[in-house]
């Protein structure tokens, strides 16, 4: 059957015209990027009124259309034989039940939607673009490397945004079920280049830049270089088992080893202040209620959610990826080099800030 995967010989997805969610985003535009770059005729959806700077310069077409509408859907992925479904409502905030309502519409039933418009179009293939929030760990260990057989424990401080990562997977699934060839790829925190909009991470970043950020909680998480997140999708399109999910990582890094780099890049002083998890989840729980309350749309850097995230100092097994696909990660170090590049590129950060033997922005 097409497209069983790696380990029942070689996979031939047939090449055509391939359709793109969330290219306005930050993993979607370095995919959008590494597709045009290798030739792939490509379709992205569009949000009308919203942020479209990634699209600029590239030669691809553009659909309008909202992933919650199914008929929308349908007739975005018509013509196409590939799918990469990148886009989700990305928040670590403690949700109102109207920012939990438009996650879940989006995350869940968008996903949905997509995924039923490719089986309804016979797509050779689809690939989801997971979350390491929805992959499990180990309860009593935290910190032990969580594999894809890891399930997902829904009884924890769980943030919206991952329980809906989680019941995206299983609409996929489902449509698998049904006929649908689909592989999730599941990033880790993504570090890189073109961050348009940008993420939580490229937003701390250019605050330390600008010598905003004056303390920080300490804590770690898998992360992941934006090229190796790219790679690791087209490998799941082009090696993955059908209903499999691959987790993508680089590197676990702290906090304190992340600023440690961005001092040693821009030459910058290091953020001396440590501030106690307890502390601070205490202050900003409080704070983001009252925030999220009154002010929905104000941000938020240091959330509750993005502090037990840092707390538990997960780490990410990506044996399978590596064993079943070739992946090969490079180092967060060069993940860091190309977004600084980017921000300094985008105005975002100065460029004389960039020290010449490490940084070259073009």
């Amino acid at each position: 059957m097409l497209g069983q995967g790696a380990m029942d010989g070689e996979v031939s997805i047939p090449r055509g015209k391939v359709f793109v969610t969330g290219g306005s985003g930050h993993v979607g535009a370095n995919l959008v990027r590494r597709l045009v770059a290798d030739g792939e005729d490509v379709r992205c959806l569009v949000q009308p009124g919203a942020d479209n700077r990634a699209f600029e310069g590239l030669d691809i077409e553009r659909i309008e259309g909202d992933l919650r509408d199914p008929q929308a859907m349908l007739r975005a992925v018509q013509g196409c034989v590939r799918v990469f479904h990148v886009a989700a409502k990305v928040s670590t905030l403690n949700a109102t039940e109207r920012q939990q309502r438009e996650i879940f519409d989006i995350n869940v039933l968008g996903t949905r939607n997509v995924m039923r418009a490719a089986l309804r179009h016979n797509v050779a293939r689809a690939v989801l673009t997971g979350s390491f929030s929805a992959v499990g760990y180990d309860l009593d260990d935290p910190a032990r490397p969580s594999n894809e057989d890891q399930p997902f424990y829904p009884f924890a401080r769980v943030l919206p945004y991952a329980r809906s990562k989680a019941l995206a997977e299983m609409e996929a699934l489902k449509c698998a079920v049904e006929g649908l060839d689909v592989v999730i790829a599941t990033s880790c925190a993504c570090v890189g280049p073109y961050d348009y909009l940008p993420s939580r991470m490229g937003k701390t970043l250019i605050d330390y830049a600008h010598g905003r950020l004056h303390a920080y909680v300490d804590g770690g998480f898998p992360f992941v270089a934006a090229r190796d997140l790219v790679e690791g999708h087209l490998l799941a399109m082009e090696k993955g088992r059908r209903g499999h999910k691959y987790i993508f990582a680089t590197e676990f890094h702290t906090l304190a080893e992340l600023i440690q780099m961005w001092s040693e890049l821009l030459g910058l002083p290091l953020v001396r202040w440590k501030l106690p998890q307890p502390l601070m989840a205490g202050i900003t729980g409080f704070y983001a209620e009252t925030l999220g309350r009154f002010f929905p749309n104000a941000p938020q850097r240091l959330t509750p959610g993005a502090i037990e995230i840092l707390r538990l100092n997960r780490r990410a097994d990506t044996s399978k990826a590596r064993q079943e696909l070739g992946f090969k990660p490079t180092t967060i170090r060069e993940a860091v080099r190309d977004a600084l590049e980017f921000f300094a590129k985008e105005g975002q950060i100065p460029v004389g800030m960039l020290r010449e033997m490490d940084l070259h922005p073009t």
